[in-house]
């Protein structure tokens, strides 16, 4: 696969800055670290040149951020989308959530990208600076005189581990070679948590979700998520914090939202990506997804502008609520 590098990107938004083709950019800014980086508008080639990051920490799904941007700004946005992002990007043209008309969306290959946490774990805490050629990543901390070097192999986000797909299913310019479809283990851990006793689920979700600490940046980063209001930002509604008392709000809040992004989750992976406590909220939206492929049929949100999700499609063949308790009960 042809490699991609950050002044191949560079040239490509010049290049449609100057003929006019878009207003400003949408892409990768530096951040107050090397592994800290930042979804940034840039309006000139100068700006890119000075402040436009692509490297293995550049995992941000963009397909959120033109809700708000394409509101607010004059021209089209040239924007950068790994295969993974396209899925989100049509799901919100389905949606209607931004205008079509406003974007470019240029497609870039992505062989995966680095989880900072595993990064730490070999590293070490303290990161003062990254430097990656992609292959290795170099890292130092203040805690060591020499630069650590790390295979970036061994430190890819699990999302990128268990890619589903290297193909692009929406863009107005390719750069690079097309991808594939892939065979993919996403759903191994889950199924892995449907083996355990209810009483060994409830307790690892209990020590998963009693990590949370309610900053929202799970729901604030998922592309599935875009009411302009939050139930839970209702301060009349009594969960608008984090409770301190007792437990019950934080499971409430996680399984209210995986409910809400019920078959219209891409599995992105972002809300796993940027939750700092590391709670491995994937696995709820993925779960959601397996009982979907299972009891409606292979579906894949996001992968046509215009797909109905099987929840939103009644069909007399749809499973009745007894068959779904019945297949339960067999699987037990």
């Amino acid at each position: 696969m042809q490699k991609i590098t950050r002044e191949n990107l560079i040239d490509k938004a010049s290049e449609l800055l100057a003929n006019g083709t878009v207003s400003c950019v949408l892409g990768w800014g530096k951040g107050e670290f090397g592994y800290d980086v930042t979804p940034t508008i840039f309006k000139t080639a100068d700006e890119m040149k000075n402040g436009f990051v692509f490297n293995d920490f550049c995992g941000a799904n963009f397909s959120k951020y033109l809700v708000s941007k394409t509101q607010k700004i004059d021209g089209k946005i040239l924007v950068f989308l790994k295969p993974c992002d396209t899925y989100s990007f049509n799901q919100l043209l389905t949606e209607h959530r931004f205008d079509r008309e406003k974007v470019y969306a240029v497609g870039i290959p992505c062989e995966g990208m680095a989880d900072i946490a595993k990064v730490k774990e070999i590293a070490g805490d303290g990161i003062t600076s990254v430097d990656s050629d992609g292959n290795t990543i170099s890292v130092s901390t203040l805690y060591s005189d020499k630069p650590v070097t790390v295979n970036a192999a061994d430190v890819l986000a699990e999302r990128c581990i268990n890619c589903k797909s290297k193909k692009h299913v929406a863009y107005d310019e390719l750069l690079g070679d097309e991808g594939e479809t892939l065979e993919s283990a996403r759903f191994d851990e889950v199924s892995r948590l449907e083996a355990m006793t209810p009483d060994e689920r409830f307790a690892f979700w209990q020590n998963e979700l009693s990590k949370c600490i309610r900053c929202n940046a799970c729901r604030d980063a998922c592309p599935a998520c875009t009411c302009e209001k939050c139930v839970f930002d209702n301060p009349a509604s009594g969960v608008e914090n984090k409770s301190p008392a007792n437990s019950f709000e934080e499971k409430m809040f996680h399984i209210i939202r995986a409910f809400h992004v019920a078959g219209r989750c891409t599995d992105c992976g972002e809300c796993s990506r940027v939750c700092p406590q590391n709670i491995p909220l994937h696995l709820l939206n993925r779960k959601f997804i397996k009982d979907i492929n299972e009891f409606y049929g292979e579906y894949q949100a996001g992968a046509e502008v215009g797909s109905r999700a099987p929840l939103v499609n009644y069909t007399t063949e749809d499973l009745e609520p007894g068959e779904v308790f019945d297949r339960r009960d067999e699987n037990a």
